[in-house]
Parts: C-alpha cells; sequence; structure tokens
C-alpha cells in the first residue's frame, strides 16, 4: 500500500507516491500539476500516458529521453510524417515501450492534430477544466475520471485520437495542470503549485 502522504529526506510532506525514488520526487515536484498548454508538451504528454496504460509510470519517466530521441522530440508534424519503416525502427528500440498499437496511435495522433480544424489540442484539454474543487486529503478522494474527462475522451475519440480513454486523459489533466491532484498536506499545493511558467524539468 502507498501512503497517502510521505515525508521526503528534505522535511517536506508530499504526496505519497512521490517517493523515495528520486525520479518520481523531482516529477512530482517541478513537473506533476504544472499548467503546460504548448503543443508539442501537451502531444509528449498525450502520447506518453497512453504508453503508460498497463505500466508504471516510472518505467515511462526513465524511458523519457529514448521516447524523445525516437519520436522526434515530438514535434507533431515530424512524427505524422512517420512511415512504415519508422515503425519498424521503433519496434527495435530498447529505448522505448515496444507496443506496434500504441507506436501506431502516437502516429496516428500526430495526423490527429495536425488536422485539428478551428481549434488545438490546447484548447480542447483545457477546455475540460473543471470548476474549482477543494483539495483532496487522501488518495481515496481522487477520482480515476470525471465527466469532463469523459467527455474530453469522446471529443478527441471524434478527432481520430487513439488511447484517449477517459482514465489516461484524466491522467493527462493531472499531469498538465488541467486539475490540481496534490493532496491538501503536499507541500506543492501549500507552495500554491509548481512555477507556472510551463519551464519544468526535461523541457516538460
Amino acid at each position: 500500500m502507498i501512503p497517502d502522504l510521505v515525508t521526503g529526506p528534505d522535511g517536506q510532506v508530499r504526496c505519497g507516491w512521490a517517493g523515495p525514488d528520486p525520479d518520481y520526487l523531482r516529477y512530482h515536484d517541478q513537473e506533476w500539476g504544472q499548467p503546460v498548454r504548448d503543443e508539442v508538451r501537451l502531444f509528449e504528454k498525450l502520447c506518453l500516458e497512453g504508453f503508460q496504460s498497463g505500466l508504471s509510470w516510472l518505467t515511462i519517466l526513465r524511458k523519457r529521453d529514448g521516447f524523445r530521441a525516437a519520436f522526434a522530440g515530438f514535434d507533431p508534424e515530424r512524427v505524422a510524417a512517420f512511415g512504415p519503416a519508422d515503425v519498424d525502427r521503433l519496434l527495435a528500440d530498447a529505448g522505448i515501450v515496444r507496443n506496434r498499437a500504441k507506436i501506431e496511435a502516437t502516429i496516428g495522433n500526430a495526423r490527429a492534430q495536425l488536422a485539428l480544424e478551428g481549434t488545438s489540442l490546447a484548447d480542447l484539454i483545457w477546455s475540460a477544466q473543471p470548476p474549482p474543487r477543494p483539495a483532496p486529503a487522501a488518495f481515496a478522494d481522487v477520482p480515476a475520471s470525471t465527466p469532463e474527462s469523459a467527455a474530453l475522451s469522446k471529443e478527441l475519440k471524434r478527432r481520430g485520437f487513439r488511447f484517449v480513454g477517459p482514465t489516461t486523459l484524466y491522467a493527462l489533466m493531472q499531469a498538465c495542470g488541467v486539475v490540481d491532484d496534490h493532496l491538501a498536506a503536499c507541500w506543492v499545493r501549500h507552495a500554491g503549485g509548481p512555477p507556472p511558467d510551463g519551464s519544468g524539468p526535461q523541457g516538460a
């Protein structure tokens, strides 16, 4: 069982999933819940959440540099141009999660993003922001999905995106700051949230 809260080596109280692994701790403190509106970074987060399905998020974090190298920095225009040879290349790349359906979905999602008309990926994702709500006191207060993430899932699927179920999209909403699910006693929430400038670590 993961505790609701942990106290780190610096004495700060954090959401329990953050420690003690340094990769998780850094991601929790500097990135998770930080507002992101950049189209490339949102595309990356959308794709990585899809790759995470059925796996540990720590696995994805540790392979993120490999994903970025393999998928051209998650530039949608470059990924949209990938063809069968690129799929074969990616299936042989041990630096990523080698799942054909997820690889092909990433390429398809890049094409779907470029095909958006009258809106952007950022506009669609941020349109799912719910009204303000009390800070969760425990993990039990944090939903796996919401009506907003279900509506966003339906809209993205309508526009040709794949691996965008309501649970995956709620995790995306948490990751890019559409919702703030740091627990009430977490120091990040107490400090007013992560830096709002979108700088984050590793270009997040």
